[in-house]
């Protein structure tokens, strides 16, 4: 009786295991995003690591070139612009609101992507590094800076982010797998897609997936802190 009642008085944890493990993923993104955006950062400053490679990669891309991949990059990256991407995924959100009739998911990743676009801007405005030489351009003139990619940015977000809050709720260990592995599959063709079109150097488009990833970690902490495994 006495241990009962001993055991009543403790305090209660601060946090579920669920929650904790979230944390602890969310930190890990976190750490994970600024370390390659900060890494690719001192890159370009230094003209070193792998922006050594920017300048290859780009003729690389240049070189490798042929129709049909043209036309298969060129509307991927058309679908995935940051305009069109905000756009369908106001639109999806508005349908998830709707179809589920739940609110707080459906936010979580339009204010994910919201702070993609912001935070993407910002940094190009304070980086203002120079795109390739337009003349490589596959699709027209396009007149923004360069770091980061915010084609590359938006999809990672928005796949990645998608991903957990549907998987992190009903998913088991081999869907999440799979449903990350295929985040990061369509992220990375999307940033190859860049590349590829001449409108981004490999740096911009690595620091662009750290980007991703660090947004994902404040969208995955915001959850968990409300919700936990929900």
């Amino acid at each position: 009786m006495i241990f009962a009642l001993i055991a009543r008085l403790r305090p209660a944890p601060l946090l579920r295991a669920s929650q904790q493990v979230l944390f602890g993923w969310a930190g890990a993104l976190l750490v994970a995003g600024d370390a390659v955006f900060w890494l690719m950062f001192a890159a370009i400053q230094s003209d070193s690591g792998l922006a050594a490679m920017d300048g290859p990669v780009h003729s690389l891309m240049v070189d490798s070139r042929n129709p049909a991949a043209t036309v298969l990059l060129g509307a991927l990256t058309t679908v995935t612009s940051p305009e069109v991407l905000t756009v369908f995924g106001a639109a999806f959100a508005l349908a998830w609101v709707v179809w589920k009739r739940e609110l707080w998911r459906p936010v979580v990743l339009m204010g994910a992507m919201v702070l993609a676009v912001v935070l993407t801007t910002l940094i190009k405005q304070l980086v203002s590094r120079s795109r390739p030489p337009s003349s490589d351009f596959l699709l027209g003139a396009d007149d923004a800076l360069s770091f980061p990619s915010g084609h590359t940015v938006g999809i990672g977000v928005f796949t990645v982010v998608l991903a957990y809050l549907v998987l992190s709720r009903s998913g088991t260990r081999t869907t999440a797998v799979l449903g990350f592995s295929a985040a990061f599959a369509v992220t990375a063709l999307v940033g190859l897609s860049r590349l590829y079109l001449g409108y981004h150097w490999l740096t911009d488009v690595v620091a662009s997936l750290g980007v991703a990833l660090a947004i994902a970690a404040v969208a995955v902490f915001t959850d968990a802190a409300r919700n936990g495994s929900g």
